[in-house]
């Protein structure tokens, strides 16, 4: 009996051990500018992460920064996760720019792999018109805001909370090492199982961390996340503004072609739902428009208004197309033999009466030259057979 009992306790010991170790750890990867579809993305992550038990989410980062919504939206889900989350800014050569500087901040573990850097969170305004057309009193509101916004964050995950305030108002950014020594992240990972490792046995919101040699399930973006992430890219906006701008102009000028409206419509409010507040360095080069797509789209907008401009200046110089001079100048058979008194000829979809100087025998062209009343004078285009 008491060999039976040490077994029974050793097998118990055994499976309570390997409990702590048993459960997996969620993946995520964002890679690209933070926008509605990334928040989705994440905020899924979150969940799935959650249902499942997980030991905790790793949001494995890297983005040059994004719109302010997403990012608010972003950092309300860490806020309210019941699964712990891990930012890790990887990997090599990654940063956390901008609006990444404040969703790893908002974590409850930040991590960073050594050759990468986080910071330059300035708030500009990309949409239409750029940041020259924002007022400086909006400029002036819009830092107030992110700076202070930034700082509660850090004082919420007690980071630095000086460091993230210069990361809005002049736009700091620091290696990896550096952000650890001023405390502005928790730990630099080489690689995925040295995070596991340097995060297990941590305690977060309670909750001991068991990860070494944990399972990484990788969550991937779905369909529409993929799709919507895509229309994201400024070269995309570029594209919309082009079609949106087409689509209304055919729209105008064949009303009730519908086509050309409904697709400029879509593609003004996908220009709209992409043209906020956006949080980036603006010296980095995912923000800018590569000539390759500038210089074919102003050739194609200056050919396009090259021949709608042309074809209203032809337009001014045709003949008239409605009307009796519509008639003129056509050349038609005769019906019936002309003469100075009647004739017959068949124009426009109708049988007109026709006079002419010089007799005309049925089945020779003739030119309409007047129109007097409801009769026709016309005139023989070639010598009649006598």
């Amino acid at each position: 009996m008491r060999h039976l009992a040490q077994i029974l306790m050793a097998g118990l010991t055994c499976g309570a051990a390997a409990a702590l170790h048993a459960g997996d750890v969620g993946l995520i990867k964002v890679h690209g500018a933070i926008g509605p579809a990334t928040a989705s993305y994440i905020a899924r992550g979150i969940d799935v992460a959650g249902e499942r038990g997980d030991t905790c989410l790793i949001i494995q980062l890297d983005t040059p920064g994004g719109s302010l919504d997403s990012t608010k939206a972003i950092v309300q889900k860490f806020y309210a996760a019941t699964v712990p989350t891990v930012v890790y800014v990887a990997p090599d050569g990654a940063w956390a720019g901008s609006a990444g500087c404040f969703i790893t901040l908002a974590a409850d573990i930040a991590a960073m792999a050594p050759a990468t850097s986080i910071g330059a969170a300035h708030p500009v305004s990309v949409g239409p018109g750029g940041e020259e057309k924002t007022s400086a009193v909006m400029k002036e509101k819009m830092e107030n805001f992110a700076s202070s916004y930034i700082a509660s964050i850090a004082e919420k995950r007690g980071r630095n909370i000086e460091w993230a305030r210069s990361s809005v108002v002049t736009s700091q950014s620091i290696t990896a090492s550096n952000a650890l020594e001023m405390k502005v992240i928790d730990l630099i990972a080489k690689d995925l199982p040295d995070l596991l490792a340097q995060l297990d046995d941590r305690e977060v919101g309670g909750k001991t961390l068991k990860t070494a040699g944990a399972n990484v399930v990788n969550i991937p973006m779905t369909t529409q996340e993929r799709v919507l992430q895509l229309l994201s890219h400024p070269e995309l906006m570029l594209i919309l503004m082009l079609v949106a701008m087409y689509g209304i102009i055919g729209e105008l000028s064949n009303p009730g072609a519908i086509l050309p409206g409904v697709v400029g419509a879509i593609a003004l409010i996908l220009v709209l739902y992409m043209a906020t507040v956006m949080l980036f360095n603006r010296a980095d080069p995912a923000f800018r428009l590569s000539l390759v797509y500038i210089i074919p789209a102003t050739l194609v907008t200056a050919a396009f208004f090259m021949f709608i401009v042309g074809a209203g200046l032809r337009a001014q110089f045709l003949p008239a197309r409605v009307g009796r001079d519509i008639l003129l100048g056509q050349t038609v058979p005769a019906l019936a033999r002309i003469d100075a008194v009647s004739g017959k000829v068949f124009v426009e979809g109708e049988y007109w009466n026709a006079v002419s100087e010089v007799p005309i025998e049925s089945g020779h062209p003739v030119e309409i030259v007047a129109l007097n009343g409801l009769t026709l004078r016309v005139k023989p285009k070639q010598p009649p057979v006598t």
